[in-house]
Parts: structure tokens; sequence; C-alpha cells
């Protein structure tokens, strides 16, 4: 079976991934292929900017459809620069963090926000 690559700057239509929406696009993309099963190939090739607000979209809240077994066993992140990845870590543990007890999660924001 054949990996599926998603080339993210096509999906986006630009170099900047910095916009939650485009975020969106990326993440309907691959909630289609992830609830068949399919193993794919994220590639950030040509991608010069990236935001935490566009991970989230694309990547955080996949963590709310699918297990972290099932994104760690199909999903395969390629040429993304060190310091992206670095973000996409910390975007990953924040929502694993955060779809694990989503009403926990909000309280202690509330609470730092003093809401």
């Amino acid at each position: 079976m054949n990996d599926i690559v998603i080339n993210v700057y096509q999906v986006v239509g630009n170099d900047k991934c910095v916009e939650a929406d485009d975020g969106v696009k990326v993440y309907e993309k691959i909630k289609l292929l992830l609830a068949e099963k399919k193993k794919i190939i994220l590639s950030f090739i040509n991608v010069e900017m990236l935001t935490s607000a566009f991970l989230n979209t694309a990547i955080g809240q996949l963590y709310k459809d699918f297990s972290e077994e099932d994104i760690k066993a199909l999903i395969t992140v390629k040429d993304l620069p060190p310091d992206d990845v670095v973000l996409l870590n910390r975007v990953v543990q924040n929502a694993k963090l955060y779809y694990k007890d989503p009403d926990r999660m909000e309280k202690s924001i509330q609470d730092i926000l003093g809401e």
C-alpha cells in the first residue's frame, strides 16, 4: 500500500502557513485519510513560515478525533526545519493534554485569566 503525500504548500496555496483557516484545509484532508486508515506523508517542502495557530488546526485537533497510536502509526512528517519540529512537538503535546480532559483544561485557562 502506497503512502499518500499531502503537500502542505499546495493545499494552502502559498509558503506562509500562518492562518488557522488554512490549517483547517490541511486538517480536513488528513482527517478523511486517517478515517480510512491510510498512511500519510505530510510534506512541508517550500513552506517558509509556520505558526502554532496553523499547526493547532491542521494537526493538533486530530487528537480530538483519533487516537495518538493511529496518528503516530499513520502520519509521517517530512521537510520540516528543526525550529518548526520543536513548534510541532509543542502543539502536539498541548493537544494531547487538552483533548484528554478539555473541561479541566478550559477551567485552568479561565483560572489563569481570572475569569
